[in-house]
């Protein structure tokens, strides 16, 4: 169903006041659960990949279930920890990740409800890994002096992890069948194999599984390499299709929670929103005008009563702002500061799947 809604948005943009009137139609808002707050961590990648399985879940059929984000967090600390360890401690220990390490810890790992595993079990409303963090970045330099990671290494992190977000049971009782974490994943029918990253940037060539150099990709995961204008068309399919997208990008000036709207203007202060090319695009990847720094995640279009296309998006800053925690996000801000994105390989056009081969 097609709803309006009509919104006053003033748009504080370096220090200039540019005040608008926008009227949205709502094209598509495929279901999704309800924003939620990744506190004090550097977690958004895992808050919207499992926001992205949470609606995979419902499009599946399946009543709407909030995920543990922390339980997967926490098997994600163990395999950087012991990565770090092979690097010598040059790995990655810092909080930040990509959709791929989400779907590699649940595949490794497995699931659990937030409602079992809240993954707060110090006094705070909010999640804080500031403290965690320290403690791990101290003991991983113990097995690296030593040249030795013993079984001792393993339980230092297992007791710190479990001080921090709790203990993990062995089982657990959901809608009155017991599930192991890994159990519990095929019971939900989820495949984390289904899930495929694309990207676009000219360096390397299109149609092929190509390397994608920002520092969060410390797995050094291949991604799905198309050019501008079948990277938003992939969008748009998927979005109308009833699919939607974990997206990787960059937050900006001109992004803002509080008045609900992330838009790309041709210069600072301007309503005029530039013309995203994918020249201009590649040139702010590598001139670093936009860097890896968010995952969110995406699950409709609207339109202004201009025609503009905007990209309905879930952050994970709880539920404040003009639009309770999403964002309309422009299709110009979309095309230059939408690194990647993950999305279900079915929800990809046939055509363009035959080109990327799967």
């Amino acid at each position: 169903m097609r709803k309006t809604l009509t919104l006053l948005v003033a748009l504080l943009l370096t220090g200039a006041l540019a005040a608008q009137q926008y009227q949205f139609t709502k094209v598509v808002d495929n279901p999704h659960t309800e924003a939620k707050h990744q506190g004090r961590t550097g977690t958004c990648w895992c808050f919207a990949t499992l926001s992205l399985l949470e609606s995979e879940l419902i499009r599946m059929g399946k009543e709407p279930l909030d995920l543990s984000v922390m339980y997967t967090v926490r098997g994600v600390y163990k395999t950087r920890y012991f990565d770090n360890y092979l690097r010598r401690g040059k790995g990655n220990l810092g909080p930040g990740s990509l959709s791929h390490t989400a779907t590699r810890s649940v595949a490794k790992y497995g699931l659990m409800p937030l409602s079992l595993y809240p993954g707060i079990n110090y006094e705070s409303d909010v999640h804080n890994h500031i403290e965690l963090q320290g403690y791990i970045n101290a003991m991983a330099e113990v097995p690296i002096r030593m040249r030795n990671f013993n079984p001792q290494a393993a339980l230092m992190l297992e007791a710190a992890l479990d001080i921090y977000l709790g203990e993990v049971p062995e089982t657990f009782v959901y809608e009155g069948k017991e599930h192991t974490p890994l159990s519990f994943v095929s019971y939900l029918g989820l495949n984390m194999e289904d899930y495929v990253e694309i990207t676009s940037y000219t360096h390397h060539p299109f149609y092929q599984e190509v390397p994608f150099e920002v520092p969060d990709n410390w797995e050094h995961a291949l991604y799905y390499n198309v050019p501008l204008d079948e990277f938003m068309a992939i969008a748009d399919h998927a979005l109308t299709q009833g699919y939607t997208l974990a997206w990787d990008g960059t937050l900006t000036k001109n992004f803002s929670q509080k008045t609900g709207l992330a838009l790309e203007p041709i210069k600072e202060g301007s309503d005029e929103e530039l013309d995203v090319t994918q020249e201009i695009r590649q040139d702010m990847y590598q001139t670093f005008k936009s860097p890896d720094d968010h995952l969110m995640h995406t699950t409709g279009i609207v339109r202004d009563q201009y025609g503009v296309t905007y990209y309905i998006t879930k952050n994970s800053y709880g539920t404040t702002g003009a639009h309770d925690g999403y964002i309309y996000m422009s299709e110009n801000y979309f095309k230059a500061r939408g690194l990647s994105y993950m999305l279900h390989k079915d929800a990809v056009p046939k055509n363009i799947r035959k080109k990327l081969g799967f």
